[in-house]
């Protein structure tokens, strides 16, 4: 429990509700998941989305308030937090390791349910040099605004910093409205053999990322109109410029890959 007069340098976190809410939150959430899919009734689920959403405003609002004005994040407890976020994106790769091994481990060796040919006999697959490229083009975008934004921090330079993030946040809409009006126009379904499966559930996931990843650059600006970072104390925003690079990362080996490649 946090005390004015300590004899280290570590952070010892006050009583939180928000672990137990949040517990009751993902168990609600998930019930009202399995009662949709089989009841077809939706209310428990959003029950249980307004619980999680309202602990994790409600958790972060007091880590942002110990880290940014009671000064409790020190630079031992910051080393935590950046390992905290190492693993974190490792356990992402490892999560989108498993949609690449499923594509490469049915497009090397096509059964002979598929016809023996990748894409299967009756898919049309998408023109990697259309809206897959002009995507490409704007999350490596993405990633110099970002880096910039970085930068524009170091120096304390707030109007670079602005604009920067609001750059890289409107490129993140843009990608986001451009995957939905492929998704929309698709020659083909999730349910389309396993083409279409692993292509919907590795790109779903990934544009999933890509509004996480711009919800939490949204929170950095916001945050940082409030002047809540400085040059030597903003690892809230280098969390979300890590997860911004590894969206960009697992995008180029989605283009690359199943775009490209495997069309």
């Amino acid at each position: 429990m946090f005390t004015t007069h300590s004899n280290h340098p570590f952070h010892m976190v006050d009583y939180s509700p928000w672990p137990l809410t949040g517990a009751i939150g993902a168990m609600v959430l998930i019930s009202g998941l399995a009662k949709w899919f089989h009841l077809f009734n939706i209310n428990l689920f959003i029950i249980g989305f307004w619980i999680t959403m309202l602990t994790m405003i409600q958790w972060w609002r007091d880590v942002i308030r110990e880290g940014t004005y009671q000064g409790l994040h020190t630079e031992f407890v910051l080393v935590s937090l950046r390992w905290g976020m190492i693993l974190f994106i490792t356990s992402e790769i490892l999560f989108f390791f498993s949609f690449f091994w499923a594509f490469f481990s049915s497009s090397l060796a096509p059964t002979i349910e598929l016809g023996m040919m990748w894409p299967p006999i009756g898919i049309k697959s998408f023109n990697p040099m259309q809206i897959p490229l002009l995507n490409t083009a704007i999350l490596l975008a993405s990633g110099v605004t970002v880096t910039w934004a970085h930068h524009s921090i170091m120096e304390y330079n707030h109007s670079q910093t602005l604009q920067s993030l609001f750059f890289t946040i409107m490129l993140g809409l843009y990608f986001s409205m451009l995957q939905a009006y492929e998704y929309w126009e698709a020659p083909f379904t999730i349910s389309d053999a396993v083409y279409g499966s692993t292509f919907f559930v590795a790109t779903g996931f990934h544009g999933l990322h890509v509004i996480i990843g711009t919800m939490f650059l949204f929170i950095c600006l916001i945050r940082h109109m409030m002047n809540q970072f400085s040059p030597n104390h903003h690892f809230g925003f280098e969390a979300a410029a890590w997860y911004w690079h590894f969206v960009d990362v697992v995008w180029l080996f989605l283009y690359i890959s199943i775009y490209w490649w495997g069309s």
